[in-house]
């Protein structure tokens, strides 16, 4: 797999990368790709802890299924970058299975359980798996993921080497790739809150969650104390108003250690690609030397670190693109979409 990046001169800096994304791409991205929207069929999952609202589309003789949730906050109506992957696996003759996961989108109306940062929600991803195989989706199921979505996804490749639910094999999940997934809050959130510009992100951030948290509210109201919400005013304190009481942790600390994937990136021993730039302006970059270290010493990753990137942005210059034979600048999932090609050659 060619692995080489390289962004537009303009952005050729982390921050730049990530706020034109955000902002640009989000509404030019259909004018980007030639890959037509799958006919999705919406499916509630429900042999899982927890009901998730989901789209699925399986095409003529599915060569294997993908599964793939989104970032801190949003919903599968919204989250244009994961429909990109939607579009361009159908189209390589996948089955795509999209979700809404906990306190997210539609499943936040069919359930007041919050979120647990993959504690749970890898659990889900395996869930998924089973039910989606039962629906018709074929084996290899491959689970992605980007940012804190990506964190979900690396929780969901570790649960299924040894949950075994009814009529799924641990063989059946092939493993996992993930786009900036974000691996230690402990030091992440402490570094963006500080970082000049950074904390206006976290502040951006922690107004979505706070939304997130007042859809659940008028959802189920006699389950979500509006007062802890009113308290909830950044990412750190929704954490320790909303999260850490139900799941019975002493500290937001504590919490963030207890869900943070660096831990279990050493046990991992499903193929894994990890897509990680080291311009990234969400995660500290002291994270990155450990890292590097743990992918090193663990042969089922395959760890893709580039300098430029910025947070799930990787747009590629033209050059780039006629460099990997891309058809477009979304690099990330070209480069995922080719990393499972090869293993389906294998």
């Amino acid at each position: 797999m060619n692995s080489s990046f390289s962004p537009p001169w303009f952005l050729d800096n982390g921050l730049l990368m990530t706020i034109y994304v955000a902002l640009r791409s989000s509404q030019t991205w259909t004018d980007t790709i030639t890959e037509a929207e799958p006919k999705y069929q919406k499916v509630v999952f429900t042999k899982g802890e927890v009901p998730l609202s989901g789209w699925m589309a399986i095409p003529p003789n599915p060569r294997g299924t993908i599964i793939g949730t989104y970032g801190i906050t949003g919903s599968l109506e919204n989250q244009w970058f994961l429909q990109i992957l939607g579009r361009k696996a159908y189209a390589q003759n996948y089955a795509v299975v999209l979700f809404d996961w906990r306190a997210h989108g539609d499943s936040a109306k069919l359930s007041s359980v919050l979120t647990s940062d993959g504690i749970n929600e890898g659990k889900d991803f395996v869930s998924i798996a089973m039910e989606s195989k039962a629906l018709g989706c074929p084996a290899p199921f491959w689970f992605t993921g980007y940012s804190l979505g990506g964190q979900l996804a690396l929780w969901g490749v570790y649960y299924s080497q040894f949950l075994n639910p009814n009529g799924l094999s641990s063989q059946d999940v092939a493993g996992g790739a993930v786009i900036c997934p974000n691996l230690d809050s402990n030091r992440s959130l402490p570094y963006l809150m500080e970082h000049p510009t950074g904390k206006y992100i976290e502040k951006a951030i922690a107004r979505e969650l706070n939304k997130l948290a007042l859809k659940l509210h008028s959802y189920h109201p006699e389950k979500i104390d509006p007062a802890a919400i009113e308290r909830a005013n950044t990412i750190w304190g929704f954490d320790r108003e909303l999260v850490i009481p139900r799941l019975g942790f002493t500290s937001v600390e504590e919490y963030f250690t207890a869900s943070s994937p660096l831990g279990i990136l050493p046990k991992i021993n499903k193929p894994t690609l990890i897509l990680y730039a080291a311009d990234d302006p969400m995660f500290a970059p002291s994270i990155i030397p450990d890292l590097e270290q743990v992918c090193r010493h663990n042969e089922a990753i395959d760890l893709v670190l580039t300098e430029a990137g910025g947070h799930v942005g990787y747009l590629s210059e033209l050059s780039c693109q006629q460099a990997n034979g891309d058809r477009d600048c979304w690099w990330g999932w070209n480069r995922i979409l080719d990393w499972w090609t090869g293993f389906n050659r294998k």
